[in-house]
């Protein structure tokens, strides 16, 4: 077994995360915006191998994500643990039928997960739960400053949580708004209790090369707070921008049965320039107590790529098989929709060892529901392929390939009707959309594949086993990436069909696909 191990712990979109422990186990979750099933749940055993047990809100009754807009919906769930129970507490944001802060509990963290409790008079986002020793229960959160001073103006409120009623009770404490000066965007908000000490852990800075963790302390939960003098406790918005790892921040303790401690948080890889198609994944650094404060990552202050291992026994898991053959009556975990799904526009059941799409109106340029299932890009270098069954009745239908961002982000490698059907590569940058290549291919089955080296993609089919065709050849691949196409995510690759706009009752049935990473290690 290795002594080391290598950040990121969790690659891919996994930001906002946070972590408990159980005993000798470890959960985690992160946050999922206008993806569903939302909030996925990881466990570990030694805090370095981690295994996807399942998604917390996985019923459409849980999640009304309809229409929510790129990078609205989850942000930031907390998950803790008190009295045999899990809870997760979350905001859906700007949700076109319900939005604010809710909580869901489960007895098993890998599910079921119960309907959300919703709190009422409970402004704000980040928020995150506490059980203090006495048996009571605070809701600490993050909203805009009722005395704004500044654009970004917020201040972290706390107020005692009725666990059973599941509604805040009693008066409401505003602790802290920030370390610095006009700190903008003081937010995800954790309580800690240390040797009788209450700790308030944050983010400030903004999510981006700005980010930070801050901290300070008070004898009583409800303040004053007193600052850590060394505060921020951790950022690298010092480095530069050609630094390999950037926006470290939004942090959550947590520690082991033999006393180490270690936090967990959110940081970005750029590469080929300040561009990062991976969006915010989930690091891993060690954390020692000074002075009655902690010194996170010690000797270099930064996040690093490698570190020894925790002192715990190793737990690896086995490796996610790289094709996914479409077998069980149930996606993988690690599938996605935009949005809610509608039930009618997947089966696995109807083709028995295919993934079924029917082709629908919805278009993945529109913030709608449209008929893809996609998984995260996880490697700066890697190959995907699929293999699709499909006969277009019309020149309005499609199926394929889509490597996404956002509905004015994308790359779509599709087969399309006509007097012909062809496969067709569309781009789609700042909201215009333009066909590169159109090439004819004969009806029936054909594999797509997509590789990517660095922000160079490249984009292949084969009518015949092996016989590969170069669509599009190094593309540049930045225009998945957060800092040209915004928001909050990483690109997603995955399958996708499309009626554009036109009834249909067509379908395109998928045998497999595959995704493999090719960094090195």
């Amino acid at each position: 077994m290795s002594h080391t191990f290598r950040n990121p712990i969790l690659p891919g979109c996994y930001p906002d995360p946070s972590i408990c422990r159980v005993g000798n186990d470890y959960y985690l979750v992160a946050s999922t915006f206008e993806y569903f099933p939302g909030i996925p749940v990881f466990h570990s055993r030694d805090l370095v191998h981690w295994q996807q047990i399942g998604n917390a809100l996985d019923r459409a009754t849980q999640l009304p994500l309809e229409g929510v807009r790129p990078s609205g919906g989850l942000y930031a769930p907390t998950i803790r643990h008190a009295w045999g129970v899990f809870y997760i507490i979350n905001t859906l944001v700007d949700g076109k039928t319900k939005s604010g802060n809710f909580i869901i509990t489960a007895t098993d963290p890998a599910g079921p997960w119960s309907e959300p409790y919703w709190l009422e008079d409970a402004p704000g986002f980040d928020p995150s739960l506490f059980f203090d020793e006495d048996g009571r229960t605070w809701y600490t959160g993050t909203r805009m400053a009722v005395q704004s001073r500044y654009e970004g103006h917020t201040e972290i409120w706390l107020q005692e949580l009725d666990i059973a009623a599941m509604r805040l009770i009693g008066e409401k404490h505003i602790l802290w708004d920030g370390a610095l000066k006009i700190a903008i965007w003081a937010e995800a908000p954790h309580i800690y209790k240390i040797d009788g000490m209450y700790y308030l852990l944050i983010a400030e800075g903004g999510t981006a090369h700005e980010h930070a963790v801050t901290i300070a302390r008070s004898n009583s939960i409800t303040g004053p707070y007193q600052p850590n003098l060394r505060n921020p406790i951790l950022t690298h918005r010092h480095l530069g921008l050609d630094y390999p790892i950037v926006g470290t921040g939004h942090g959550d303790l947590v520690d082991t049965p033999n006393g180490e401690w270690w936090m967990i948080l959110l940081a970005m890889r750029p590469y080929d320039g300040y561009f990062y198609n991976l969006g915010r994944e989930t690091f891993l650094v060690p954390v020692r107590w000074e002075e009655g404060w902690p010194v996170v990552s010690p000797g270099t202050g930064r996040v690093e790529f490698t570190y020894p291992i925790p002192d715990l026994p190793e737990q690896p898991w086995p490796a996610p098989a790289i094709r996914d053959n479409f077998d069980a009556l149930r996606l993988a975990l690690q599938w996605n929709s935009l949005r809610t799904p509608a039930k009618e526009f997947i089966s696995l059941s109807e083709r028995p060892g295919y993934l079924r799409l029917r082709l629908r109106p919805q278009r993945l340029s529109e913030q709608t529901t449209p008929s893809f299932i996609g998984r995260r890009q996880q490697h700066i270098h890697f190959r995907a392929q699929t293999a699709l069954e499909f006969t277009p009745k019309n020149e309005d239908e499609c199926a394929g390939l889509a490597l996404q961002q956002n509905d004015s982000f994308y790359y779509m490698f599709v087969v399309c009707g006509g007097s012909v059907p062809v496969v067709r590569f569309i781009k789609r940058a700042h909201g215009v959309e333009e066909v590169l290549i159109e090439r004819g291919v004969k009806a029936g089955r054909v594999t797509l594949k997509v590789t990517a080296h660095g922000q160079n993609y490249s984009f292949y089919f084969a009518e015949e086993a092996d016989t590969w065709h170069c669509a599009a050849e190094n593309l540049d691949g930045r225009i998945l990436s957060t800092p040209v196409a915004g928001g909050f995510v990483g690109a997603f690759i995955g399958m996708y069909a499309s009626s554009n706009g036109m009834a249909s009752t067509n379908h395109a049935d998928f045998d497999w696909f595959e995704y493999e990473g090719m960094d090195e290690a």
